[in-house]
């Protein structure tokens, strides 16, 4: 019986093939070539023919450039494109903080001096390509020039694609920490310059059509010369009119919008306008406006404060995706007054947050809208930012200075107690000056009369 052959070993007649199959791919590329030549000589002589027929005869031409003006050209002034610098050209003085999407140190630019922020994205390995998040933040920092929009300054890289880091201006504070450290809130005339320079940002944001989508008290900076920097654009994005469906999954809960929480996934600048007026309401009280536990938490202190929806107030209420599944009771509770809460702050005050408080999103105040308030033309007028008191910085390394003070005496009320040899309590005694522990005579010196007592 003959033996089978295996699939794999050649033949004569394969090999006859493989050397027909050669040959004639040598014989396509040689065709090749000699088109490619044949074309480029094609070319030479269109070239030398223009020439010959633009120039004067008998005259060479002087024309050693080309003239944009001239030739009717249109010279655009764009950016060079450069390579990015090491991370080494930075000196690394101390670590920051770390957030969802990166991790935030403090450095010197070694060449220059300057104190600046770099934050590390986190670069996940198991997700092919540069994070969404990342790309945002860099690509709205690149387009916002505000002086409360934290300053970008360059992307720098380290040794391995995963070492990528943002050079940002480097600010004193955040205010959630800042707040935290503090006794009292701050003063009328002082909220009254931080929502203005908030508000003022935010505008600036939303009238180049972007949307931070997570406004807090964490993701704003105050350095020492009392100016706020908005920071933190992970969640910011460019939006349209009307605007496209979007995920409800943005701003931290405390923060977060009654639309967002019923899921709404078309919205636009009015999430943001919420946010600031919870911000507001933190800014009175040094505590979160609205703290709640889950999503269904917080929509019911919401409604405790602002009242239940229904169809007079916020009329596409029930549209709403998550709606459905909340149970709005019949007999209801009468709801918070900002005025009860907000005792201090004056009338004009408590309307501005109100109407930041808005729950229909329709009917909630704009950033442009909300620098013309009344709040902000009225007494106290907003302090000036140079006016504003300085603090310790955390981010800098630097801690509160404490003022020592004596100890309080020993004993209770200076009393003074001695033992017998079981551990028992034997009697008690007055620390006085001529006490061989604590008094200022020593054993040997002479002792005044009065100056001790033996109690009970």
């Amino acid at each position: 019986m003959e033996k089978k052959r295996s699939r794999w070993q050649d033949e004569d007649v394969d090999a006859e093939a493989k050397e027909r199959k050669k040959q004639e791919k040598e014989r396509k590329k040689r065709a090749k070539l000699e088109r490619q030549q044949k074309a480029q000589q094609q070319d030479t002589a269109i070239t030398e023919d223009t020439k010959i027929k633009s120039e004067p005869t008998g005259k060479k031409s002087s024309r050693s450039h080309l003239d944009l003006a001239e030739d009717g050209l249109l010279l655009l002034n764009a950016p060079a494109i450069k390579p990015c610098r090491s991370v080494e050209n930075y000196e690394r003085l101390n670590h920051i903080e770390e957030g969802s999407y990166g991790v935030v140190f403090r450095g010197r630019d070694i060449a220059t001096g300057e104190v600046v922020a770099l934050k590390k994205l986190k670069v996940d390995k198991n997700q092919h390509g540069f994070p969404i998040t990342s790309l945002r933040e860099i690509q709205t920092l690149m387009a916002i020039d505000h002086p409360n929009v934290v300053g970008l300054k360059e992307i720098v890289v380290g040794g391995s694609l995963e070492q990528i880091y943002i050079v940002m201006e480097f600010v004193e504070h955040d205010l959630k920490s800042l707040m935290d450290d503090m006794r009292e809130p701050f003063m009328q005339s002082e909220i009254k310059t931080l929502m203005h320079q908030l508000i003022s940002a935010t505008a600036y944001m939303h009238k180049h059509w972007i949307i931070h989508r997570d406004l807090k008290t964490s993701n704003l900076l105050m350095n020492n010369r009392g100016m706020m920097k908005i920071a933190d654009f992970g969640l910011a994005r460019y939006f349209t009119d009307p605007a496209p469906p979007m995920t409800p999954l943005v701003v931290t809960l405390w923060y977060r919008a009654p639309e967002l929480l019923l899921g709404a996934k078309q919205y636009s600048t009015e999430i943001d306008m919420w946010s600031i007026g919870c911000i507001f309401g933190e800014l009175l009280t040094n505590k979160p406006l609205i703290e709640g536990r889950s999503e269904i938490d917080q929509i019911s202190k919401i409604f405790t404060i602002l009242g239940y929806p229904d169809e007079s107030n916020w009329p596409s209420f029930r549209r709403l995706p998550n709606a459905k599944s909340i149970n709005i009771p019949k007999i209801r509770q009468p709801k918070l007054s900002l005025r009860a809460k907000f005792p201090l702050l004056t009338t004009n005050g408590v309307d501005l947050l109100s109407q930041l408080l808005q729950m229909d999103p329709k009917k909630r105040i704009t950033a442009a809208e909300a620098l013309r308030h009344p709040y902000f033309k009225e007494e106290p007028f907003a302090k000036a930012p140079e006016m504003f008191p300085t603090f310790p910085s955390r981010a800098s390394g630097e801690k509160k200075k404490r003022i020592r003070s004596p100890r309080a005496p020993i004993g209770h009320h200076g009393q003074d107690y001695s033992s017998d040899e079981d551990g028992g309590q034997k009697q008690v005694m007055l620390a006085s000056p001529t006490d061989e522990k604590y008094g200022l005579f020593r054993e040997q010196e002479q002792r005044g009369a009065g100056f001790q007592l033996r109690l009970g």
